[in-house]
């Protein structure tokens, strides 16, 4: 959250306080000089600065108004009067502010800061994938870009994609695109889901019974993690509590002790009493966790990280607030399309 500070050196005593052992002090001090006017630009313009779970500590710990999962911050970004928005997260994210409040500035500190998982589809795609399966809604994970957004019925987080799933009390429906929180999906609320090929002349096998159909979209991250991950981890930690993103794989998933989203993984540590976690998601969260519960020791494997999420910087924000660069637009006739899509979840 934003530190409440008068002075630079205000600033780095505060953020030198929460991580301390997290982030080099040499580190520390040249961005809390960054920090301290960013904060007081933030002021002057009247912006709000949403940052997502996955910020790096610095930026995570000192800046953000809110700071949260996909659906909070989605939230945040439907309630806010404040003007411009300046998305600490990626492309669709800030997509997503910009769907919501079509008169405000939205503003993304990154040149690109996309994900792989939502340029694993397209709106074509999705335009496909109803004309093979007509009248079965389409409910379309929120890690997609707008035009995704605007050719689908509803959208969904990793934290409450499986109640939107039963809420639509349907015979079927077409879950998009993360071929493994799918997959989980379908486990948890006890259906069956078929991956057709992407090649619309296919069609799946007659006789198939099948309640859910996917797509085969990975996030580059999440995808990587392995159960012989867990059980090396396991082997030096015995009693080490194992939180799995519903990215990763129904294998991965089982083998962990908890799965949900970032915001949900990070409320199961602080309301646990286990001494060690392995959190299979992008490393920076683990550092953020561990700021919040310094007894608690989070085991990383932070040769995986999301190199989308890690454009996003401290320099870049600064510039995009002094110079309003990187504006996120949206196409008027897109944006309606998708905001039903998106306000249908907020409402649920």
């Amino acid at each position: 959250m934003a530190i409440e500070a008068n002075t630079v050196e205000e600033t780095y005593a505060a953020m030198e306080k929460k991580l301390r052992g997290i982030v080099p002090d040499v580190e520390l001090r040249y961005k809390a000089e960054l920090v301290f006017e960013i904060n007081q630009l933030k002021k002057e313009r009247g912006a709000i600065i949403l940052g997502h779970n996955y910020m790096e500590p610095a930026l995570f710990h000192s800046m953000p108004d809110f700071v949260g999962d996909s659906l909070e911050l989605s939230r945040k970004a439907a309630e806010t009067d404040a003007d411009p928005i300046v998305f600490c997260g990626v492309r669709f994210m800030a997509e997503t502010a910009k769907i919501l409040n079509p008169d405000k500035l939205v503003l993304l500190p990154a040149k690109v800061a996309g994900c792989s998982l939502a340029a694993s589809i397209t709106a074509q795609d999705v335009r496909d994938l109803k004309a093979r399966f007509p009248g079965v809604p389409v409910v379309t994970y929120i890690n997609t870009y707008a035009d995704v957004k605007a050719e689908s019925d509803i959208c969904c987080t990793s934290g409450n994609a499986s109640s939107i799933v039963e809420s639509l009390k349907e015979d079927a429906v077409i879950f998009l695109p993360d071929e493994y929180l799918a997959a989980n999906v379908a486990k948890e609320t006890g259906k069956t889901i078929i991956f057709p090929t992407r090649e619309p002349s296919v069609n799946p096998k007659p006789g198939i019974d099948y309640q859910m159909v996917g797509w085969h979209g990975r996030c580059e991250v999440h995808e990587r993690f392995t159960v012989k991950d867990i059980e090396n981890v396991r082997s030096q930690f015995p009693d080490v509590l194992v939180l799995a993103h519903p990215e990763c794989s129904p294998e991965v998933v089982a083998a962990s002790d908890f799965s949900s989203s970032t915001s949900k993984m990070t409320s199961y540590v602080q309301e646990s009493d286990a001494p060690n976690y392995l959190l299979l998601t992008e490393c920076s969260m683990g550092d953020n966790i561990a700021a919040e519960n310094p007894g608690k020791e989070m085991v990383r494997l932070c040769s995986i990280r999301c190199p989308h999420m890690n454009e996003i910087s401290l320099e870049d924000t600064l510039h995009a607030l002094k110079a309003d660069e990187q504006i996120i637009d949206v196409p008027e006739d897109i944006r309606i399309r998708a905001l039903k899509s998106v306000q249908r979840m907020l409402e649920l």
